[in-house]
């Protein structure tokens, strides 16, 4: 790989964590994976979102904080890559969702934007795009008990803030895939076509594929 630090991104259920373990099994490299499931906050954001919203997001950023601070030391003192399936700007992607109270979100802003200049941007963010009936089938298959109320106009709006912040942003490269219907953990020749993408030389900063 030429790049020392690939993002694999995507809305809830496109299978970023999945592939991002596969890759880097593949390519025997460190893999840095969100613990999203030990928010302590996130049973009691989903029984009353409007009161636990910020402390939801605060929690995530600062645990996604912790782990780039480690991603940005393995890179620094070994020069080695590094792979996540997440990106640390999806906190503020989130929270322009989840944060109903404009105060709120604008305290949050500005607390990402203190932190987000200490984080390194990924080289290259491979984003996985599925429909929204897919994301849904996903959802429902996994059986997490927090995920079962999520609706597709909230997967809806969540892709369409990537797409915003993607054309937006000069930090990373951006290769943007419809992986609908592409089985990369089942076909192997399915995960082999994405894992090419990365190990093409791209002039434009968002490609899609």
């Amino acid at each position: 790989m030429d790049y020392n630090f690939i993002s694999i991104e995507g809305c809830i259920g496109t299978g970023k964590t999945s592939f991002a373990k596969k890759l880097a099994y593949d390519l025997e490299i460190p893999v840095e994976l969100e613990n999203f499931e030990d928010n302590p906050y996130l049973k009691n954001f989903y029984a009353n979102p409007d009161k636990n919203a910020l402390s939801l997001e605060l929690y995530f950023m600062a645990e996604r904080f912790n782990q780039q601070k480690e991603i940005m030391k393995s890179i620094n003192l070994f020069n080695r890559t590094v792979i996540s399936d997440y990106a640390f700007v999806k906190s503020q992607i989130f929270a322009n969702i989840t944060l109903k109270n404009p105060d709120d979100l604008q305290l949050f802003k500005m607390l990402f934007q203190i932190i987000n200049q200490n984080v390194k941007s990924p080289d290259i963010i491979l984003y996985l795009h599925k429909d929204t009936d897919s994301l849904l089938d996903n959802i429902a298959k996994r059986g997490r008990s927090y995920e079962k109320d999520i609706k597709a106009d909230y997967l809806d709006a969540l892709h369409k803030t990537y797409m915003l912040f993607f054309k937006q942003q000069t930090d990373s490269k951006v290769i943007i895939v419809d992986s609908s219907n592409y089985d990369f953990i089942k076909n192997q020749k399915d995960y082999l076509y994405l894992k090419g993408l990365l190990n093409n030389t791209y002039t434009k900063k968002i490609t899609f594929i």
